[in-house]
């Protein structure tokens, strides 16, 4: 049975928060054109530092040997990352020879969901209705229930048989030929594989016992399942109960990758173009030099398009919390305030577009000036055709108005006077 809680707020208050969000409103308009003005100049000068690199990348050939005559060289090179290290999990005892080594822990637990309808008052108010519904799922840390809303769930046991963090662990020493890799390019391996759990023997019994002494369960009771690469926490793995807890094992194994970087000595570091932009790339597995280019330079695009939608947008909700006074002055009326709601929206829409434009076309002036006065021109041509518009609508409501036939009401004469 769901449970729900119903708030109300008054017109007032509703005036009040409107306000303040005036102040949040310049802010956020503020920091979208500073966000689009910004990541012109980074798309451009990725672009351009990317350009420079592949100009001046070489292939360097065997990487069993080392080569001075690239020493400081920006390279494309592809072969076998290895190392020896043998990595341990340092709560579970669990050992792989390999890149990386990671746990990743989630506890079965009441979970909390909530789900709110608002809505308009005659006289301005407002009333919010929120609906609290509970499940048992997977989570990534312990739920606290003593927040929960519905008192029938508020406080519930929540409590799990282990906590423990989730872990990465990565190789030190990774060999790349005669070369060795910098925490850069290691970090940057991430094919992840299962890792096989084979909990030590004697830990496993330590284990068990800890579990029985915190949990009255007869002793025949197993707590903890290792099976393949999950080590499961509670007395069932096929039917999990509130408490039980679940680790899951991965690897990054040693393996083919293909990298773009600055050759130094026997290792690597960031190419660093004349614009102070770097690159340094790994890909699994034989990937041409252009193929990585291409990858980065679709990278960058897509990044470009990302943060240009998230600045238009960060514009549109600036304007919205500025005009949304006007709404909300309205409320008393809801029916009058939907329809100033869907003008404002507009507004707002077309604002946001326009600005975002004129500032992403002053953004390519100042870096690449051709597109930029094009996009200008565009601007311009789009706020003089929404003028023109808006202007053609007046002369239209206002000829109407004149045209119109006018009525009128001769009172007839009194015949007795």
């Amino acid at each position: 049975m769901a449970y729900q809680k119903v708030t109300t707020t008054s017109y007032g208050s509703r005036l009040k928060n409107s306000l303040g969000g005036v102040g949040l409103g310049f802010v956020m308009i503020i920091a979208g054109i500073a966000l689009l003005f910004w990541n012109e100049g980074r798309t451009v000068k990725t672009t351009r530092m990317l350009k420079e690199a592949q100009g001046v990348c070489a292939e360097l050939g065997d990487i069993n040997q080392l080569h001075s005559d690239l020493d400081g060289k920006m390279v494309h090179a592809t072969g076998l990352a290895t190392t020896d290290e043998v990595l341990s999990d340092d709560f579970f005892g669990v050992n792989a020879n390999a890149i990386k080594l990671g746990r990743k822990v989630e506890y079965y637990q009441w979970v909390e969901h909530q789900s709110s309808q608002t809505r308009d008052k005659v006289g301005g108010g407002q009333e919010t209705v929120t609906t609290y519904t509970y499940s048992k799922e997977w989570t990534s840390s312990p739920v606290n229930s003593s927040s929960f809303e519905d008192p029938q769930y508020k406080g519930i046991a929540n409590d799990v048989l282990l906590q423990v963090a989730d872990q990465s662990v990565q190789a030190k020493n990774v060999r790349f030929g005669a070369y060795r890799f910098p925490d850069g390019l290691i970090g940057q391996m991430n094919k992840r594989v299962p890792l096989n759990v084979e909990l030590d023997p004697e830990y496993l019994a330590y284990l068990e016992k800890q579990m029985h002494s915190n949990w009255d369960v007869a002793e025949s009771e197993s707590f903890v399942h290792p099976t393949n690469n999950v080590i499961y926490v509670g007395l069932n793995p096929n039917s999990p109960r509130v408490g039980d807890v679940r680790v899951t094992f991965e690897k990054v194994l040693p393996g083919e990758v293909s990298i773009l970087a600055k050759v130094v000595g026997d290792t690597f570091e960031n190419f660093t173009a004349k614009n102070g932009y770097t690159l340094m790339s790994l890909e699994d597995g034989a990937v041409s030099a252009d193929n990585m280019f291409q990858t980065e330079r679709q990278s960058n695009k897509a990044m470009g398009w990302f943060l240009r939608i998230l600045g238009i947008l960060l514009i549109y909700l600036g304007f919205k919390n500025i005009f949304n006074i006007l709404v909300t002055l309205l409320k008393v009326l809801p029916f009058l305030s939907n329809i100033a709601n869907m003008g404002v929206n507009l507004v707002c829409g077309v604002l946001a577009f326009v600005i975002g434009l004129v500032v992403i076309a002053i953004a390519w002036i100042v870096y690449r000036p051709v597109l930029g006065i094009i996009l200008l021109v565009v601007a311009g041509a789009l706020i003089f055709f929404l003028a023109k518009k808006n202007k053609e609508k007046a002369a239209e409501v206002k000829a109407a108005a004149a045209d119109a036939p006018v009525e009128v009401t001769v009172k007839p004469e009194d015949p007795a006077q």
